[in-house]
């Protein structure tokens, strides 16, 4: 496994197994970021991460204040 989907809480969302983890490792880096930013942690609002496991090299992060200020550009006014 070459990355590392990971979070200081529970994550869970519809790519994940059912009843959450903390952390997910997988070969590719696409799916790896997309699997992270289909998730939330429980409780709402803490940071999801993926990690280069070989190198260390943070790759993507996100948080929900994250997500909403994204979604917000997209919002009509």
């Amino acid at each position: 496994m070459k990355y590392r989907v990971e979070s200081s809480y529970l994550m869970v969302g519809p790519l994940l197994p059912e009843g959450g983890v903390k952390s997910l490792h997988l070969h590719d880096h696409s799916l790896a970021i997309v699997v992270a930013s289909k998730s939330v942690t429980i409780p709402h609002g803490h940071e999801i991460r993926v990690v280069n496991m070989h190198t260390g090299e943070l790759i993507f992060q996100k948080t929900a204040s994250t997500a909403l200020s994204l979604n917000d550009e997209f919002l009509p006014s």
